[in-house]
């Protein structure tokens, strides 16, 4: 089964949430240079803070919690020290461009938590072997969203359509390095369809994907009740789905060949409104 992470930094949602079946609760410190690169671009740009973690993590029960921290700056140290207090499991590092920034990441963790790489620019992706090869890295994110705009492509599921995170997956998974890619909507939802997403997770043998705001924006939807009801029935509508891919219900290179019909249509749709 994937493991589903979600983002938020309000202990009751992260509790429904982890009931649910939500295996990892993401708190997002990320805030340097995130608006300029995806400035006017309908993703989320949070602002949680060291005292959501502490919080977070006295709500949980089983759940991992990963904390995605700043890219490197001059106070890294004293930032990541403060969120290895605080009790994450796990640290993501966004946005690096080379091997070293990378290392003295791991270094400042110094193994007081597991280790994620983000990779989101065109330096980082080029490079993955040298990244997936480095002591001290314990799993890798390609996050579609930061990537594609970095390569100057239109829509962030290109990147699943032109064999780049296939190509990437072969790399983590030739150094035994868990991976995963993006995020997944409720089953019926998204530009393109959550199911086919999810199919290619494991025709990749990608093991983790983001849960969508769009999957729950608890911005709009206030009413626990609801959210809870979001999550029990959309976490259990993937987890079927998962059964049935892993009993080989689906055709893998059908639904690949889908995806890429599916992406060209919308990337020419995006493309015919500029």
């Amino acid at each position: 089964m994937l493991n589903l992470l979600y983002i938020t930094n309000r202990p009751e949602v992260a509790v429904i949430a982890e009931d649910a079946g939500v295996n990892t609760v993401f708190v997002d410190l990320e805030t340097i240079g995130k608006s300029e690169r995806q400035g006017g671009l309908d993703t989320i740009q949070s602002h949680h803070t060291i005292e959501d973690i502490v919080r977070i993590r006295r709500a949980l029960r089983k759940a991992d919690l990963l904390v995605r921290c700043n890219q490197l700056y001059d106070g890294s140290q004293s930032e990541i020290d403060s969120i290895c207090d605080a009790g994450a499991d796990i640290i993501m590092l966004p946005y690096f461009k080379e091997v070293e920034t990378a290392r003295r990441f791991i270094e400042m963790v110094d193994g007081r938590a597991r280790t994620c790489l983000l990779i989101e620019t065109a330096e980082a992706a080029r490079d993955a072997e040298k990244f997936a090869v480095l002591p001290g890295v314990d799993m890798v994110h390609i996050g579609l969203n930061d990537l594609h705009l970095d390569l100057g492509m239109t829509f962030m599921f290109q990147l699943l359509a032109d064999g780049t995170v296939e190509r990437l997956g072969r790399i983590f998974d030739s150094h035994g390095l868990p991976w995963g890619f993006g995020g997944v909507a409720r089953l019926g939802y998204g530009d393109l369809p959550a199911e086919a997403i999810i199919a290619e997770h494991y025709r990749l043998g990608s093991r983790a994907a983001i849960v969508s705001r769009s999957f729950c924006n608890t911005d709009i939807i206030r009413d626990l009740g609801e959210v809870k009801r979001i999550f029990d029935i959309g976490i259990a509508d993937i987890r079927d789905l998962e059964c049935r891919l892993s009993r080989g219900e689906i055709d893998f290179e059908k639904n690949r060949r889908n995806v890429v019909e599916a992406v060209e249509r919308i990337v020419f749709k995006i493309q015919s409104k500029k």
